[in-house]
């Protein structure tokens, strides 16, 4: 059972003389075990945990949005939801979706709680408000943020350590399901290993499927230069996240300079301000900040604007519900990234009426908002309570 939601548009006389009152804000947490534990460079995930997000609005109108992965944190953002931000919007026109954004914000104020609670529990709100717009206005977010094209190509997340496929298998299921490329895993063996495995990867796939690599911050700088010139024949489009936290920055612009391979970064900065500095720094040929991370899309926005002034590539790390939208938004947008069904079953379950992949594009419909229909089954299926659910 899918939910539809009536999203006639509103007459001129209606925008005019109508504020978007919010009038009750809902959540739904839904937690989905994976088949098998997924491993990156330094961490694992054995579940895929996300915040739905219903705001009910005057006319009518519900704003819904998913926003997170979050799974042992589940529940404290939806507390942060309920209890900090709810009560604040309540009454607030929802068309106002910078004087939203700033009424949340104080919930990432708290010094002595992980920030990125509140940047998530921000983001959900925030892209469901934003739904509320564009359904108010009978719009698609593609075309309200900038409507540069309504397709964006969609590569998948995947070359995980330990079971599953093989190298060679998982490149043909990725072809087969119609994706355009693979972010490939790196970062947990030596450069000289990984490497052989990312050539593997390179020689399965030919030379039409785009090729990334990540290492989510496993490398020193030598390291990483040492992998960068293992593959440099190889068609890497980026390098991401290729150096350990502490230094990044700058350990990042070493590895640009000296090996002359575009490097990705932005996913683990919490604010569009993080990001300029990336780009001041010399860091980065493409930004990937995260804005179901970092606020939502109200500030991935802020970072794209100001990458668009660096001649910065936007990317965004996972989220393909809300990504698709604001990365074919604009000019200088890259690819929408999804994992395998396994690994994100949320993604190919939960959006009934998600676009079928055409030789790797996805195609964003004509309707109003996001224009995902969310399937009632599935949600009832895989919802999970905590202290503050519903």
């Amino acid at each position: 059972m899918t939910q539809k939601i009536d999203s006639k548009p509103a007459s001129r006389s209606e925008l005019r003389s109508a504020a978007l009152t919010v009038e009750s804000l809902e959540t739904v947490t839904v937690r989905v075990a994976l088949p098998r534990v997924y491993k990156g460079s330094q961490y694992q995930m054995s579940h895929r945990s996300t915040v739905i997000v219903r705001i009910r609005c005057a006319g009518g109108i519900v704003g819904e949005a998913y926003a997170g992965d979050e799974d042992k944190t589940l529940f404290e953002i939806d507390s942060i939801i309920h209890g900090e931000i709810k009560p604040k919007l309540i009454g607030m026109d929802a068309m106002a979706t910078e004087r939203n954004w700033e009424a949340s914000r104080p919930s990432t104020y708290d010094i002595l709680r992980d920030r990125r609670l509140g940047l998530v529990a921000c983001a959900a709100v925030d892209a469901a408000l934003w739904d509320a717009v564009g359904k108010h206005l009978g719009q698609p977010l593609w075309r309200l943020w900038g409507g540069y094209r309504n397709t964006i190509q969609m590569i998948s997340i995947g070359g995980y350590y330990g079971g599953g496929l093989t190298i060679e298998d998982e490149i043909e299921d990725l072809r087969e399901r119609g994706l355009a490329g693979i972010k490939f895993k790196v970062g947990g063996l030596t450069p000289a290993e990984d490497a052989e495995r990312f050539v593997r990867a390179r020689k399965a796939a030919g030379p039409d499927f785009i090729m990334a690599a990540d290492a989510n911050q496993g490398w020193t700088p030598e390291q990483a230069v040492e992998f960068a010139r293992h593959v440099e024949d190889h068609d890497l489009r980026w390098f991401e996240e290729p150096c350990r936290w502490q230094n990044d920055r700058l350990a990042m612009r070493d590895v640009r300079l000296k090996t002359g391979t575009r490097v990705c970064a932005g996913q683990s900065e919490m604010s569009a301000t993080a990001c300029l500095q990336l780009m001041r720094s010399g860091a980065i040929d493409v930004c990937n900040f995260d804005a179901s991370w970092s606020g939502g899309p109200t500030e991935w926005r802020r970072a794209a604007a100001v990458a668009a002034l660096c001649d910065v590539q936007m990317g965004h790390h996972e989220e393909p519900q809300v990504s698709s939208h604001l990365l074919a938004s604009i000019p200088h947008g890259t690819y929408a990234e999804c994992f395998h069904p396994d690994r994100d079953p949320i993604w190919w379950n939960l959006i009934a009426n998600r676009p079928e992949l055409d030789a790797g594009w996805m195609t964003l419909s004509e309707a109003p908002g996001f224009g995902w229909e969310l399937d009632e089954d599935y949600i009832n299926a895989h919802r999970v309570t905590g202290p503050t659910t519903p």
